[in-house]
C-alpha cells in the first residue's frame, strides 16, 4: 500500500494556488497578531491619520461657508488625504521585492482595531468596580465622541456599541477587500472609514463636510455590515435573521445604526442614542430590545463577538483548505 501523499499532482495544485493559499496565511496572521499584540494606541498609523485629518479640517471646513463649498472642501480634503497613501500602498505592493511584506504590514495597521476586546474587558471591570474614571479614561482614545460625560450606563452602551461594529471595518472588510484588491484596496477602504468617524456628518460640525465620506463609506462597506450583521443574527435566533432582514430603526449613520440594532436585538438590551461632540449633544435614535445594559452585558457582547470572531477565522482557514483539496481530486 502506498502512503505517500506528496504526490507530483499536489505539488502542482499547491503551486498553481500558491497565491490563494499565500494570501489566506497573510490574513491569518496579520488578524490574530493585531488581535493579540496590537501597536500601542498612540503608535498606530490609522490614529494618525485620523488627527492629521481632524488638523487638515480645521484648515478646510468651515461652518460659514455655504453648503456646496463645505461639501466639496470635504471631497478635495479627502481626495488630498486618501490618494497619497493609497498610490505608496500600490508601489510597495507591486513594485518592490517580498511584496508580501507590505501586504502583512499593511493588513496589520488596517485592522487597529481589532483588539478593542482587551480594552473592553478592562472597561467592564472598572464599571463593576464603580471606577467611572478609568472607564470614561480608557474609551476616550477609542472614541470620536467625548467619553467624559458618560454615566455609567452610557459608558455600558459605548463600549458595546463599539465592540459590535469595529469589526465591519476591521476583520470582515479587510477580508472582503483583500480577497477583491488586495492590501491597497484594503488601506483604501480603511482610510475611507476612518474619516468618516473623524468627520461625522451627523455632528453639525461636519454636517457638510463630512458627507461625501459618509456615503461613499456606506455604499464601499454596504456588503461587509451585511455579513458582520448576520454572523451575529444568527446567534440569537429566528427573531434576530427577522430584524436582520426588516430593520425597524432608521437613522444616520446607517450602517451604524443597523449593526447596534442586530446587537440590541440579539441581547435584548438599549443601544445608541444621544452622544456629545465637544459640547454638543447630537441624538441618535434609541434602540430598544431591553433595558438598559451594564457590565454583564458587556460581558454578553464581548462573547458574541468572539464567536462571530471565530467564525470568520474557521472561515479563512476550511474554505482555501477545501479549494487545494478540490483542486486535488481534479
Amino acid at each position: 500500500m502506498n502512503f505517500n501523499i506528496i504526490t507530483p499532482e499536489l505539488i502542482s495544485s499547491l503551486t498553481i494556488d500558491r497565491g490563494i493559499l499565500q494570501g489566506a496565511i497573510i490574513l491569518i496572521i496579520s488578524i490574530l497578531l493585531a488581535r493579540i499584540a496590537p501597536l500601542p494606541r498612540n503608535m498606530q498609523p490609522i490614529v494618525w491619520f485620523g488627527i492629521l485629518a481632524k488638523k487638515l479640517s480645521k484648515r478646510t471646513s468651515h461652518n460659514n461657508c455655504s453648503a456646496f463649498q463645505q461639501i466639496i472642501a470635504g471631497i478635495l480634503s479627502s481626495l488630498l488625504l486618501l490618494l497619497p497613501f493609497f498610490a505608496l500602498a500600490l508601489f510597495l505592493t507591486h513594485s518592490v521585492g517580498f511584496p508580501w511584506i507590505f501586504e502583512f504590514i499593511i493588513l496589520y495597521i488596517c485592522l487597529n482595531d481589532a483588539n478593542f476586546k482587551l480594552v473592553a474587558e478592562e472597561v467592564c471591570v472598572s464599571i463593576a468596580q464603580k471606577d467611572k474614571l478609568r472607564a470614561r479614561a480608557l474609551l476616550h482614545p477609542w472614541l470620536t465622541r467625548n467619553t467624559f460625560v458618560l454615566s455609567f450606563d452610557s459608558l455600558s452602551k459605548a463600549t458595546i456599541e463599539k465592540l459590535i461594529t469595529a469589526p465591519v471595518y476591521g476583520v470582515v472588510a479587510t477580508i472582503a477587500f483583500y480577497s477583491l484588491g488586495g492590501a491597497p484596496l484594503v488601506l483604501l477602504a480603511r482610510m475611507i472609514k476612518q474619516l468618516e468617524l473623524t468627520w461625522p456628518c451627523f455632528n453639525p460640525k461636519y454636517q457638510y463636510f463630512g458627507r461625501s465620506s459618509y456615503l461613499i463609506g456606506n455604499i464601499v462597506f454596504f456588503i461587509p455590515t451585511l455579513l458582520w450583521s448576520f454572523s451575529l443574527a444568527i446567534q440569537g435566533g429566528p427573531q434576530s435573521l427577522l430584524t436582520f432582514v426588516r430593520p425597524r430603526v432608521k437613522g444616520v449613520p446607517r450602517g451604524y445604526i443597523y449593526v447596534c440594532e442586530i446587537g440590541a436585538r440579539v441581547l435584548n438590551i438599549e443601544l445608541s442614542g444621544p452622544m456629545t461632540f465637544g459640547s454638543n449633544c447630537i441624538a441618535l435614535p434609541k434602540i430598544k430590545y431591553g433595558p438598559v445594559p451594564d457590565h454583564h452585558d458587556i460581558k454578553r457582547a464581548i462573547l458574541l463577538t468572539s464567536t462571530a470572531f471565530t467564525f470568520w477565522i474557521l472561515s479563512l482557514i476550511i474554505i482555501p483548505a477545501i479549494w487545494a483539496l478540490l483542486r486535488y481530486l481534479q
